[in-house]
C-alpha cells in the first residue's frame, strides 16, 4: 500500500520549486493586497493639506528627535490616521519658523533700503512677525495633537449610536463579528473607518481573534472615554451568559452605561466652562471696548508714537487672535459622545448651500455701501471730483448746514492727514455696515431652505419616540413592514412623522421600491428629507432586525425607543444648563458690545471735534486770551496736538471690524458648546448675529455721534 503523502509532506517538495520560479528574495515591487488597497483609499482617499506639507517642507532636513517625543508625536499620528513620519511633522514646525522668521528680516531689510535710513527700521513689523514666528513653531509643532483630539471629538459624538447598533444587532444575533461588521456598515466617518480598520487587522494577521483586535483599538480611547470601553467589555462579557435573559440586560447595562457617561462628561463640562467663557467674554469684549474710548485722547497726547496702524494691529489681529485661542481652548474641554454630525451631505437642497452664487449676489448688494464709505478717501486721492466738477471738501455751511458751524464735511488737513471730520465718519460707518451685510445676504441666502428641513427634522425627532412604540406594536401584531408606514401615517395626521411616514409609504407602493431603498435611497430616500442620526438609527435597526422576524424587530423598536427616550432626556437636561451661558453671552455679543462701541464711536468723535476746535493753532489772539491758564496745554507746543490724532473715521473702520470678528468666533464657539460641530447651524446663527449686532452698532453710533457732535458745537460755538 502506497503511503499518502502529507500536507507538510506536499508544502516541502513544492515549496523550494516555487521559491527558485519565483524568486521572492530578489521581490522589489510589492502588490499589495486588493483589500488592502481599497482599506488605503477609505482611510485616505487624499493626502490633507497638512499631510502635503510634511511631504514637501518636512522632507528638506530629516532631523533626530528623542525616543520620548518620537513615541508621543506617533500615537498622535495613529489617532489621527495621517500617514506622515515624526521627524516630517517636527521639520516643518522648524521650516515654518524659519521661513516667516527670514521673511521678516528680508522685508524690514527691504523698508530700510528704500528709505535709505535706518530709522525706518519697521519695528512694529519685525516684532510682530518675531512673534507669528514662535506661534508658528508651537502651533505646528502641537498641530498632531490638535488632529488627534479633532478625530476623538468626531468620533465620540457616534459613540452612543455605535454601541446602539451593536447591542440591537446582538440582542437577537450573539455574534459580535457580525454586530462590529453590521456598526461599521452604517455609521459615518471616522468611527466607521475605525471598525472596519478591526477587522483589517484580523485579515492581515495581526491580531487571531475579534476579541483582540477590539481590544487593542479599545486602549486608543484609554484616558479619553472610560465608558465607551467600559460598554464593549459588558457586550463582550454577554458571549458568556448561559443564560438569555441575563445576556440582554448586560447589553442594554452596556448602553446605559456610555449614555451615563456622555451625561456625567457633559455634566462636569458645563460646570467647567462657565467661568473661562466668562474670562473670555471680559477679557476679549468688554475691556478692549471700553479702552477704545481713551485711544483719541491717547492720540493726541502722544499722537506721534501712537498710529492706526497700532490700533488695527491690536484690535482686527491681536485680540480676535486672543479670543480665538482662548475659546478654541475652551471648546477642547468640551467631551463628545453628544451633539450629532448630521447627513447634510444627502439633502437635495445641499448644493444651495454650497454654491457660490450668493457671495456673488450678496457683493453687489454690498458695493454701493462700500462706494459710500471710501468716499472721502475718493474725494481726497483721486481726480474723481475733478471729473465731476466737484469740490474736495465742503463746509456745513455750504451744505445748508449752518447751525453745524463752518467746520469741513471730511475736514482734511493741509499736511494731509484726517479725515476729521464728522461727514467722513458718518459715511464711514458703511463700510463695516456693508460688510456685515455682505456676510448677512450670503448667510441666509445658503441656510434659509435647508434650516427650515432642520427645524422640521428636529420635531420630527421630537415626536419618533412615540412612532417608534407604534412601529413596534404593529410589527408585532404581524403587519407586515410594507404595511406598516401607511397605517402609522394615517394614526399620525397633523403631526410632523405624518409626512416622513408618507413618504416612505409612497416610495414603497407607487414607486415599488423596497423599504430600504425607499428609506436610504440617495435620490428618493425618505431620510434625505429628514437629515437626522437618530431616524436613520431606528430605521437601519428596523430593517436588519426585520430579517430576524417581526417579533425580533419589534422587541427591537421597543428598545430604541426606550433609548431614544432617554438621549432626549439627556440633551434637554444638558441645554438647561448651558441655557444661562449661551443666552449672556449671545445677548453681551449682540447687544452690549455694540451698544457700547456705538457710544465710544460717538464719544471719540465728539472728543476729537473739541480738542479741532480749541487748538489754538485755529484762534486768534482774542482767543487765546480766553483760554487763559490752558493756553500752555492747548496752545501750538502744547500737549494736546489735533493734527496728531487717530482720525474717527479710521478709528470707526477698525471698531466695527472688530465687533464683526468677534461675533463670528462667539458664535461658532457657541454653537459647537450647545449641538457639537454644525456647520449649517453655525452659517445660520452666525448671519443672524451679524444682523442684530451690526444694525444696532450702526444705529447707535450714528445716533451718538450726531447727538454728542451736536452738543459740542452749541457748547463750544462762543471760542474763536
Amino acid at each position: 500500500m502506497v503511503k499518502r503523502p502529507s500536507v507538510k509532506d506536499v508544502l516541502q517538495k513544492y515549496g523550494a520549486k516555487l521559491e527558485g520560479q519565483v524568486k521572492t528574495d530578489k521581490t522589489n515591487k510589492v502588490n499589495y493586497s486588493r483589500e488592502y488597497v481599497k482599506f488605503k483609499g477609505e482611510m485616505a482617499p487624499e493626502l490633507t493639506r497638512y499631510e502635503r506639507w510634511c511631504k514637501s517642507l518636512g522632507n528638506v532636513v530629516k532631523l533626530k528627535i528623542s525616543e520620548k517625543d518620537k513615541a508621543e508625536v506617533e500615537k498622535h499620528l495613529t489617532v489621527a490616521h495621517l500617514d506622515v513620519e515624526p521627524w516630517q511633522a517636527l521639520t516643518l514646525s522648524i521650516m515654518s519658523f524659519l521661513g516667516v522668521f527670514f521673511l521678516g528680516i528680508l522685508v524690514s531689510l527691504a523698508v530700510i533700503l528704500i528709505n535709505g535710513s535706518l530709522a525706518s527700521f519697521p519695528v512694529l513689523f519685525f516684532i510682530l512677525t518675531i512673534i507669528l514666528a514662535m506661534f508658528l513653531f508651537y502651533f505646528v509643532k502641537a498641530y498632531p495633537e490638535r488632529l488627534a483630539n479633532k478625530w476623538r471629538l468626531k468620533a465620540s459624538s457616534q459613540m452612543v449610536p455605535a454601541i446602539l447598533y451593536v447591542v440591537v444587532y446582538m440582542r437577537h444575533t450573539p455574534n459580535l463579528e457580525r454586530a462590529i461588521a453590521f456598526a461599521s456598515e452604517h455609521l459615518q466617518y471616522p468611527l466607521a473607518l475605525d471598525f472596519k480598520k478591526v477587522f483589517y487587522n484580523i485579515e492581515v494577521g495581526k491580531f487571531s481573534t475579534i476579541k483582540e483586535s477590539l481590544d487593542n483599538y479599545l486602549e486608543t480611547w484609554r484616558g479619553y472615554s472610560t465608558e465607551f470601553i467600559e460598554a464593549f467589555h459588558l457586550i463582550e462579557s454577554s458571549l458568556f451568559e448561559p443564560d438569555n435573559s441575563r445576556r440582554i440586560a448586560t447589553l442594554e447595562k452596556a448602553l446605559q452605561v456610555v449614555l451615563d457617561g456622555v451625561y456625567d462628561k457633559m455634566l462636569k463640562f458645563t460646570h467647567t466652562v462657565r467661568s473661562p467663557l466668562t474670562n473670555v467674554y471680559m477679557l476679549g469684549v468688554v475691556l478692549p471696548t471700553l479702552g477704545l474710548a481713551l485711544l483719541p485722547l491717547a492720540s493726541a497726547l502722544i499722537g506721534e508714537f501712537l498710529k492706526f496702524s497700532h490700533v488695527f494691529v491690536l484690535f482686527n489681529l491681536i485680540v480676535p487672535f486672543l479670543v480665538f485661542y482662548l475659546t478654541d481652548k475652551i471648546l477642547f474641554l468640551r467631551p463628545g459622545g453628544h451633539g450629532e454630525s448630521d447627513l447634510l451631505e444627502r439633502n437635495p437642497l445641499y448644493p444651495k448651500y454650497k454654491s457660490k452664487a450668493p457671495y456673488v449676489k450678496a457683493f453687489f448688494i454690498c458695493l454701493p455701501f462700500f462706494i459710500l464709505g471710501f468716499l472721502p478717501l475718493i474725494f481726497q486721492y483721486t481726480p474723481v471730483p475733478e471729473m465731476l466738477g466737484l469740490e474736495r471738501d465742503y463746509s456745513f455751511a455750504q451744505l445748508g448746514l449752518g447751525f453745524l458751524g463752518e467746520e469741513m464735511l471730511f475736514n482734511f488737513f493741509e499736511t494731509g492727514q484726517g479725515p476729521f471730520g464728522i461727514g467722513a465718519l458718518i459715511l464711514g460707518m458703511f463700510i463695516p455696515l456693508g460688510l456685515a451685510l455682505f456676510f448677512i445676504v450670503a448667510f441666509k441666502a445658503r441656510t434659509k431652505e435647508l434650516i427650515i428641513e432642520r427645524e422640521n427634522t428636529k420635531e420630527l425627532e421630537l415626536e419618533f419616540n412615540n412612532s417608534l412604540f407604534q412601529l413596534g406594536n404593529r410589527l408585532g401584531n404581524g403587519v407586515p413592514p410594507e404595511l406598516v408606514f401607511g397605517k402609522i401615517a394615517e394614526s399620525s395626521k397633523g403631526l410632523k412623522t405624518e409626512d416622513f411616514f408618507r413618504r416612505v409609504n409612497y416610495n414603497v407602493r407607487q414607486m415599488g421600491l423596497g423599504v430600504e431603498k425607499a428609506i436610504f435611497d440617495p435620490k428618493r430616500g425618505a431620510i434625505n428629507y429628514y437629515p437626522s442620526n437618530l431616524i436613520a438609527t431606528s430605521m437601519r435597526v428596523l430593517i436588519e432586525s426585520a430579517k430576524k422576524g417581526l417579533k425580533v424587530a419589534a422587541v427591537s423598536l421597543m428598545s430604541i425607543s426606550e433609548y431614544v427616550k432617554n438621549i432626549q432626556k439627556i440633551t434637554i437636561r444638558l441645554r438647561d444648563m448651558l441655557a444661562e451661558i449661551v443666552s449672556d453671552m449671545k445677548s453681551n455679543m449682540t447687544f452690549l458690545a455694540p451698544l457700547l462701541s456705538g457710544v465710544v464711536v460717538g464719544l471719540a468723535a465728539m472728543i476729537t471735534s473739541i480738542l479741532g476746535k480749541l487748538n489754538l493753532t485755529d484762534f486768534g489772539k482774542a482767543g487765546m486770551a480766553s483760554l487763559g491758564g490752558f493756553e500752555g496745554i492747548l496752545g501750538p507746543d502744547g500737549i494736546f496736538q489735533s493734527v496728531d490724532m487717530i482720525p474717527p473715521y479710521y478709528l470707526q473702520i477698525a471698531v466695527g471690524i472688530y465687533l464683526i470678528q468677534i461675533i463670528f468666533i462667539l458664535t461658532g464657539s457657541l454653537v459647537t458648546i450647545d449641538s457639537g460641530e454644525d456647520k449649517l447651524e453655525k452659517t445660520n446663527k452666525t448671519g443672524k448675529n451679524l444682523k442684530r449686532g451690526m444694525i444696532l452698532y450702526f444705529v447707535v453710533a450714528l445716533i451718538s455721534t450726531l447727538a454728542l457732535f451736536i452738543l459740542a458745537s452749541f457748547v463750544l460755538k462762543g471760542i474763536g
